[in-house]
């Protein structure tokens, strides 16, 4: 049996984790499972997600039988599924656990990837995930506004203003920004600060989906929950 990261492949997972879990297969140095992400417009998107020890994640899309995607990251699968509403792939893309279909952020699957991002965000590496700049929406005046994630603080403001339907521009700093303030040209917001490109739209390599600079243990929303009972148990 390979090993990857000095773990085999038929170890990367209990037999209880994968029990229930469809269309599981062992490989020399990975574990594969049926997976899927569903658009409003286009149904279900098929595909096989790869994990890896080493963290990374490949989708193999199978969504119709003539499709080449290959080794694409599950935000990509997300995107190329034609989801409307992309960017949460931890609780959009599923697999299918006793015949339901269950987001990964539920399932163990997940616990190498979280422990890559422990691991990327220790210190004396050097490398952290990049938290772009973010907008929400007034739900007054219908514009976008940007929100700075460059400390916990900021990225917390930012996680209880999207949670929110009727956040508007008063809930902003006081007097950073009203209504009647003009929105961002469509050329400005394109910059998002992304440390590889200006324009980045959210690749898995720079942009963080999840750590402890953006996630609260004092929040109860399940995305926070999720990633906190993932990242104790990796």
């Amino acid at each position: 049996m390979a090993v990857e990261n000095g773990v085999a492949a038929a170890a990367l997972f209990s037999e209880e984790e994968l029990r229930d879990v469809s269309g599981v297969r062992l490989g020399d140095s990975f574990v594969d499972v049926t997976c899927g992400c569903t658009s409003a417009r286009y149904g279900d998107a098929v595909g096989r997600l790869r994990v890896f020890a080493s963290g990374e994640l490949e989708v193999c899309c199978e969504c119709t039988p003539g499709c080449t995607e290959d080794k694409l990251s599950p935000a990509a699968f997300e995107k190329h599924s034609g989801r409307e509403t992309a960017g949460k792939w931890q609780n959009t893309v599923w697999v299918i656990v006793k015949g339901d279909k269950v987001a990964l952020s539920k399932t163990g699957l997940l616990k190498y990837y979280h422990r890559k991002l422990k691991s990327a965000n220790g210190a004396g590496n050097g490398r952290r995930p990049c938290h772009r700049d973010e907008f929400v929406r007034c739900s007054s005046c219908g514009k976008e506004r940007r929100f700075r994630l460059r400390s916990k603080e900021e990225c917390r403001l930012y996680h209880d203003a999207a949670a929110r339907h009727d956040w508007t521009c008063k809930d902003m700093a006081p007097g950073r920004v009203s209504c009647d303030d003009d929105e961002e040209r469509a050329s400005r917001k394109a910059s998002r600060r992304c440390a590889r490109a200006a324009s980045c739209k959210g690749c898995v390599r720079c942009v963080c989906f999840g750590c402890e600079t953006c996630r609260f243990a004092g929040c109860g929303c399940q995305t926070c929950v999720d990633f906190y009972r993932n990242y104790m148990n990796s």
